[in-house]
């Protein structure tokens, strides 16, 4: 009990800090997004090494460096850093709701590319819940005259991550180490052309803001645990929680994001986003039932006896 509620308190303080991300964001609004993007990758680096090096996981994580698994994880990084650089784009422009929108859709869109790629047999709630999905998609593209490419983005992003991750048989602190350890050198690169002068000014219309403020140096400091900490808390939960806790629990943060965009942030909600949204609820609503019926099956199916050729083994 004492493990499930700790794995319970964990998963709710990680979709905290996620739902919650955007206000934290929004403070370093006057940074440059590649800028944040370089200290959000070297800060959450240097926690993960040092956790890596604390929990003795760095050597695995060095050996998912080398080959065969190499491009994998060069993939993966690609897809996470992408995933993280679009997610500070739609803070930044003031789209938080397409950013909740976008990891809303992403377990559908997982379920659509396991049909695609991996063979996998989706059932008709499933299908049911990805038609609505695509649905709100098309209505938020109509209502708006554009199609919500930061939503899209980030889903699609987040489910190719999480495709790759499938493939990699390590564990998540050894695989995320590694993944920003490909990210780093790029981030360092830019940041010692910004600080060096090489880029900035005309560039992106503000020179670097590491170490010229203290209050935004200690903020970009902080990207680094903002970041790795619920990941840190997710993958506690993880190992101490159903699968159908957690698939709950994922919808948890999207969720927090919606209030902080429409209520905190006050970005518009009218008629034709409140139907997409509705639509989509519906769908989670679909995918979760659908989930937690197939999770109750297979633990019945394990509970059953062994069956030989004439009926139930061993003695009753």
């Amino acid at each position: 009990m004492g493990e499930t509620l700790g794995g319970l308190l964990a998963l709710v303080a990680a979709c905290a800090v996620w739902g919650a991300g955007p206000l934290f964001v929004r403070l370093l609004n006057h940074v440059p997004p590649v800028e944040l993007f370089a200290h959000r990758v070297i800060w959450s680096l240097l926690f993960f090494l040092a956790l890596a090096v604390a929990r003795g996981r760095l050597g695995a994580a060095l050996r998912l460096l080398a080959r065969p698994t190499l491009a994998r994880v060069l993939l993966a990084a690609l897809a996470l850093g992408f995933n993280w650089f679009v997610y500070l784009l739609a803070v930044q422009w003031g789209e938080v709701r397409q950013s909740s929108l976008g990891y809303y859709i992403y377990p559908l869109l997982s379920v659509a590319l396991g049909v695609l790629f991996v063979g996998e047999r989706m059932d008709r709630a499933q299908a049911a819940a990805v038609a609505l999905a695509a649905a709100a998609v098309s209505l938020l593209a109509l209502g708006a005259g554009a199609v919500p490419w930061i939503g899209l983005a980030l889903a699609f992003s987040f489910a190719a991550y999480g495709f790759l991750k499938r493939t990699l048989v390590a564990g998540a602190l050894a695989s995320v180490t590694a993944e920003t350890v490909l990210l780093a050198p790029l981030a360092l690169l830019w940041l010692a052309a910004l600080h060096g002068g090489l880029v900035g000014g005309d560039t992106l219309g503000q020179a670097a803001r590491f170490g010229a403020e203290a209050g935004t140096t200690v903020l970009l400091l902080l990207a680094g645990p903002v970041t790795a900490v619920p990941l840190v808390l997710f993958t506690y939960a993880a190992r101490r929680l159903s699968m159908a806790a957690m698939g709950l629990g994922q919808y948890l943060s999207p969720t927090l994001q919606f209030v902080v965009a429409v209520v905190i942030l006050g970005e518009p909600f009218g008629a034709v986003e409140a139907t997409a949204f509705a639509l989509i609820w519906t769908a989670l609503a679909l995918y979760s039932v659908a989930a937690a019926r197939a999770g109750t099956a297979a633990r019945r199916a394990a509970a059953l006896p062994a069956h030989g050729p004439t009926g139930p083994a061993g003695p009753r």
